[in-house]
């Protein structure tokens, strides 16, 4: 659901923008003002997730954010959809390193490959729900609501994700400590499988306090890192549907343009899971680096792609290249974070990267208007990625030799 909400502007961008009268650079900064809340206060939603504990926390994130979305079908204006897009952001921050630092309370190291593969294939997986779920609420919500389709979608959307609050506070377990369907023998083998785990991270040289996590080169440099793996995430989620009825009229309106925009999640879902087998086999580096060279080639390839259907291949590989990447990278930081460490710097890095949720969206919008077209938007995501590899190349390298 919060991957769904993250991409729901791009799907409306369209018959959004004509309503309101919004011009492309508008809707960058609308998509890029909702991650100002993550960058400000992921660290201290992570410090209080620890502190209360997963279900309550979590559960408080998603019913404020399940009013704010829904309370944005009401906007009237491009200061009013700010607003709306910025409180959302306060209101869902701490929300992915959240659920980052709860599974290291669950799953020791050798275990998380998967675990971390398993959890972002969320991403794609979104945009598949969403796309067809946008394209049958833009075909039909105003005949369903009694309002503009585009405004149906966002209340939908609030609704559905406070009735899995619900569930998040009814099911989740805080640790296995604490899970009803675990015996006790079951639990005393995870606990006992944790505790070793971070009982080699120490002796190793992780970082565990709080101040030092903050201080951290190697913490700001994977933070960087990440940020560059990410950058091309959201503007290709806001834009694409745009971009493939730009270049193409095949595309055939808003409703079309957002279906085929879920084509490169499908293909990015197989690729994923296929690498991932690959992947527990090789380190961190070198599974976070290949992905990160695919998407930063597709998104060249999508430059001097002609036609449609050439261009939806070549953000295929992008895409991919991108959803990929990230779960391999995620095997890295907990090597070199223990305990309140691991809380502050994995929202450090998650709320980093964060800021190319804002920058991405915002500068492409705003090259978009500058040059009438999306390919300079698309070299400058490419480069960022490149630096990204240097930065993975170099300091991760490292964290794996530490760590051993």
């Amino acid at each position: 659901m919060s991957y769904i909400d993250r991409a729901n502007l791009g799907y409306v961008a369209q018959p959004m923008s004509r309503e309101l009268g919004l011009d492309a650079s508008q809707i960058g900064l609308a998509g890029g003002l909702f991650f100002l809340g993550y960058v400000l206060v992921e660290v201290p939603s992570n410090m209080a997730l620890r502190r209360f504990g997963a279900r309550k926390w979590i559960t408080r994130i998603m019913v404020t954010w399940g009013l704010v979305t829904a309370a944005t079908a009401w906007v009237d204006s491009a200061a009013t959809l700010y607003l709306a897009r910025t409180a959302l952001g306060f209101a869902e921050a701490g929300l992915a390193a959240g659920i980052l630092l709860y599974l290291t309370f669950w799953f020791p190291r050798q275990q998380r490959a998967w675990v971390m593969t398993a959890f972002f294939l969320m991403i794609p997986l979104a945009s598949i729900v969403g796309a067809p779920l946008a394209a049958a609420l833009l075909s039909w919500g105003d005949g369903l609501l009694d309002m503009t389709s585009w405004r149906s979608l966002f209340l939908v959307e609030g609704v559905l994700t406070l009735l899995i609050a619900i569930l998040v506070f009814t099911l989740l377990p805080d640790r296995p400590s604490d899970a009803r369907w675990l015996s006790d023998a079951e639990r005393a083998r995870i606990e006992a499988a944790l505790h070793d785990d971070e009982r080699r991270r120490v002796e190793t040289g992780a970082i565990s306090g709080f101040g030092a996590s903050l201080r951290s080169g190697r913490v700001w440099a994977l933070a960087g890192a990440f940020f560059a793996i990410v950058f091309g995430l959201y503007p290709l989620a806001f834009f694409l549907p745009t971009m493939i009825s730009t270049i193409s009229d095949a595309a055939g309106g808003d409703v079309n343009s957002v279906l085929v925009s879920a084509i490169p999640s499908a293909f990015a879902i197989v690729v994923t899971i296929a690498w991932s087998r690959w992947a527990g086999r090789l380190g961190a580096v070198p599974a976070t680096v290949v992905p990160m060279a695919v998407g930063a080639a597709g998104l060249l390839l999508a430059t001097i792609a002609g036609s449609g259907a050439l261009f939806v291949l070549a953000v295929c590989l992008s895409v991919a290249g991108i959803y990929t990447a990230m779960p391999q990278f995620w095997r890295l930081p907990p090597l070199a974070l223990t305990g309140a460490a691991a809380a502050a710097g994995i929202a450090v890095i998650n709320s980093v990267s964060n800021l190319s949720g804002f920058l991405g969206p915002y500068v492409t919008g705003a090259i978009r208007d500058a040059t009438g077209s999306y390919t300079w938007a698309l070299v400058t995501i490419a480069v960022v990625m490149v630096i990204g590899i240097v930065v993975v190349l170099t300091t991760g390298r490292r964290i794996e030799a530490t760590a051993g």
